[in-house]
């Protein structure tokens, strides 16, 4: 489709949209080019752009990025202010025309983890094919030479895969066993730049562009919100306050502010994420299933075994496949690199928080400003005080019968009173005849009665 911008009533401006990468690519920089790219389409730009000066990030964001860019009617130019490597030279090779400064550098976009280290051929196999098919995607000339027809790349898919893989080799531009990176004269050389340009002015200058009007990008304040929250520092820290909620909530009678504050962080961790397209669907519905099975451990299934393990496992598995960029599955099974890192974030952040839990939850009523809420005094038995044994000791072996349901915990009535029980063994329903068993730090345990053994 042709595109044709409407034109304002000065035939002779030239409308010019421009953004930037210059960054890590990733969900981040994906989410700004939509968000640009659509602006410009709505204030009907003759021209787009792209200001680039990154060294790569994920490949699976530069690939939504490349195919934004061919499949978008305006033309799409790059400007290369220092480096477009890796990824970065995914993008530049993707737009119409590229224009460098005069320091600038284009190439080297062969895949490595995060160590640096280079990745196995099946994902060099998969971007040479992705660095082939976008030069390609720029168009060739036929040219009949003593009756040979002959085909002329715009832009050679050869030396696009060059840039990936080192095994190829090219006469007269690599032959060294080295990946390709062109300075800004080389890639003039070999139609991989159209032109040297000191800056944006500069560059319209050489396109024959002299009446123009510039309509540049500005990130908004939630743009800038949700580049704060996705920081995996920031995220780590979420991951702690989950935690941590979770188990002072657990430790506390009711439903209060630790479990207000374990919602409001698993919020704010997955409510971005979703936002720029990592935390799916499927992977918040496994936290989601983790939270239940670990709740059902804790009030129902007495003990921790299958369902407590499954929940903790589901609830690591959802904080990290949220949190790793797992559309790069396509690459014949995934990023495991990616993944392993998201994973280490969240298993650290769990082990910290639980364990600043449990330094917290002694320390808490020992600190100076909460010493109202817990007794400080000592009753020593030097000054009269002596130990007794209490009422409920003397239970031991009694009928009773529940008056509330044990969960494992609950009410139980004996001897027209009513006492606080927890069950032995399971679940046990309201009005059903329990036996108790022991009395230990404060609390009465009981067991099912037998059919022979009544209330007392």
């Amino acid at each position: 489709m042709f595109y044709q911008p409407a034109k304002s009533a000065d035939t002779n401006q030239t409308s010019v949209y421009t953004f930037k990468i210059d960054s890590k690519i990733g969900p981040a920089i994906w989410r700004t080019t939509k968000k640009a790219i659509n602006e410009a389409q709505s204030l009907s730009a003759d021209h787009i752009i792209v200001q680039i000066n990154t060294y790569g990030g994920l490949v699976s964001s530069a690939d939504s990025i490349r195919s934004k860019i061919l499949d978008t009617p305006i033309p799409v130019y790059a400007f290369i202010k220092n480096n477009a490597a890796s990824a970065g030279a995914l993008i530049s090779i993707a737009c119409d025309s590229i224009y460098m400064s005069p320091a600038a550098s284009i190439g080297a976009a062969t895949v490595v983890n995060q160590s640096g280290e280079k990745m196995p051929d099946k994902y060099q196999s998969y971007m040479r094919a992705t660095m082939r098919a976008t030069a390609e995607a720029h168009g060739k000339d036929t040219v009949v030479r003593n009756s040979d027809t002959l085909i002329s790349w715009h832009r050679d898919p050869r030396i696009a895969e060059g840039m990936v893989d080192a095994r190829i080799k090219i006469p007269g531009i690599t032959d060294s066993g080295k990946v390709i990176t062109f300075t800004t004269q080389e890639a003039m050389q070999n139609s991989y730049c159209e032109g040297e340009a000191n800056n944006i002015q500069d560059m319209l200058k050489k396109m024959n562009i002299t009446q123009y009007q510039i309509e540049r990008y500005r990130s908004s304040t939630l743009d800038s919100i949700i580049g704060f929250l996705i920081n995996p520092a920031f995220q780590g820290v979420l991951i702690m306050l989950i935690i941590g909620g979770i188990y002072f909530e657990l430790q506390s009678p009711g439903i209060g502010l630790p479990l207000a504050v374990a919602i409001l962080a698993a919020l704010l961790y997955f409510a971005p994420l979703y936002l720029e397209g990592l935390a799916q669907n499927w992977e918040i519905l496994i936290f989601i299933i983790g939270l239940l099975l670990i709740a059902l451990e804790i009030f129902v299934i007495p003990g921790f075994g299958i369902a407590g393990v499954s929940g903790i496992i589901a609830l690591v598995a959802g904080l990290t496949f949220s949190m790793a960029d797992t559309i790069i599955w396509k690459f014949e099974g995934g990023n495991i690199n990616e993944i392993f890192k998201s994973l280490s974030i969240v298993i650290v952040s769990m082990l910290t928080s639980f364990l600043l839990s449990l330094y917290l939850g002694k320390k808490l009523f020992t600190a100076r400003q909460f010493s109202g809420l817990a007794l400080e005094s000592v009753q020593d038995q030097d000054e009269g005080y002596i130990g007794v044994e209490t009422k409920q000791r003397k239970l031991t072996g009694k009928i009773g019968i529940t008056t509330t349901v044990l969960r494992p915990s609950g009410k139980v009535a004996l001897e027209d009173e009513i006492y606080d029980a927890k069950s032995e063994i399971g679940f046990i329903d309201k009005d059903t005849p329990v036996k108790i068993v022991r009395y230990e730090t404060g609390q009465l345990y009981v067991v099912k009665a037998r059919k022979d053994e009544k209330p007392q």
